[in-house]
């Protein structure tokens, strides 16, 4: 059965001001039709009190739950929290562990980590990480995204614990 997953690349940032503090994330979703156009979509959103990793987390959700059909998703990253999550196998210790980390207290954003796992099920995903504030022309527009929503007027609330 021949494999017809659109390929979307897909880049996220993260930021707060204070950690917690205020934050927001920036997601870039890119992809090339049949003609070889490439199509662009930004998503982004600020919240008045959060931290930063929880925004890496959630410019990662918002994507993937903007795909309407199931896809190939290269997602490129700054965040090692995140990508190490997976290819530090810590998920599959969480899971197995009912989300207590290796010290048996709580995972931290557990809510966000048990939505991302939903999100991610009917897609292809390849992980790459890319170091932050380094000149990669795609990660540079998420974190000014996020810079920028984290010190917009209209801040949302998070309801981390």
């Amino acid at each position: 059965m021949p494999d017809d997953k659109l390929l979307v690349e897909m880049y996220t940032d993260g930021a707060c001001s204070g950690n917690p503090g205020s934050g927001g994330y920036g997601t870039i979703l890119r992809f090339k039709d049949s003609s070889g156009k490439y199509h662009e979509k930004e998503l982004t959103a600020g919240y008045k009190l959060t931290t930063n990793n929880r925004m890496e987390l959630l410019a990662v959700i918002v994507g993937l739950e903007a795909l309407k059909k199931p896809c190939k998703v290269k997602i490129t990253s700054d965040s090692k929290y995140f990508i190490d999550a997976f290819e530090q196998n810590w998920i599959d210790s969480w899971i197995k562990n009912n989300w207590k980390n290796s010290s048996k207290k709580p995972v931290k954003n557990a809510d966000l980590w048990q939505r991302m796992l939903d999100v991610m099920k009917p897609h292809d995903i390849e992980l790459i990480w890319v170091k932050g504030h380094n000149g990669h022309e795609f990660n540079e527009r998420c974190d000014k995204l996020a810079v920028n929503s984290s010190k917009s007027e209209n801040l949302l609330d998070d309801n981390f614990t």
